[in-house]
C-alpha cells in the first residue's frame, strides 16, 4: 500500500482515537494510568495476533536493534509520551493537546538530522517552521 496513505489513515485513527480515549476518561472519570492500560491491552492482543507469523525473526533482530525498539518504542514512546498524552487529554481541550501532540515528525525529523545523519534542507526547516506556526494558530485562546 501507497505510505503516503498509510501516513494519512495514520493521522485519522490517531485523531479519531483520541477524541474516544478523552471521552472515555471523563466518562469513567478514570485515571490516565488505566486508560493507557486498556488501550495497550487491546493494542497487544490484535498486534499480538498479526505478530505471532514473524515472531521468530526476533532470533535474528540483535541486541542493538531490540534495545532500540525497547527503549524508543518500549520506554520512550510508549510510556512516558502516552503517560503524558493521557494525562494532558484528561486535563485540557482536545483542540490544544492534539496539535502538540502531534508535532512528533517534527522532532522525528530533528532526530534523524542530529543522530541518524539525515541533510539538513530547506524543506526540513521551512516545513518545522510552518508546523511550530500552525500550532501556535490551533492553540491560541
Amino acid at each position: 500500500m501507497n505510505p503516503q496513505l498509510l501516513a494519512l489513515m495514520t493521522a485519522v485513527a490517531w485523531g479519531v482515537g483520541g477524541y474516544f480515549e478523552k471521552k472515555g476518561l471523563h466518562l469513567g472519570g478514570l485515571s490516565p494510568q488505566v486508560g493507557i492500560s486498556i488501550r495497550t491491552a487491546v493494542a497487544l492482543v490484535v498486534l499480538g495476533a498479526f505478530a505471532v507469523p514473524q515472531i521468530k525473526s526476533l532470533s535474528h533482530a540483535g541486541t542493538p536493534a531490540l534495545l532500540h525498539l525497547i527503549i524508543g518504542g518500549g520506554l520512550v514512546a510508549g510510556s512516558v509520551g502516552m503517560l503524558c498524552f493521557y494525562a494532558a487529554l484528561k486535563g485540557a481541550p482536545l483542540s490544544q493537546v492534539m496539535p502538540i501532540a502531534f508535532t512528533a515528525p517534527m522532532f522525528g525529523a530533528m532526530a534523524a538530522v542530529v543522530f541518524g545523519g539525515e541533510p539538513w534542507s530547506f524543506r526540513l526547516v521551512s516545513g518545522t517552521l510552518l508546523t511550530v506556526a500552525g500550532i501556535v494558530v490551533l492553540t491560541m485562546k
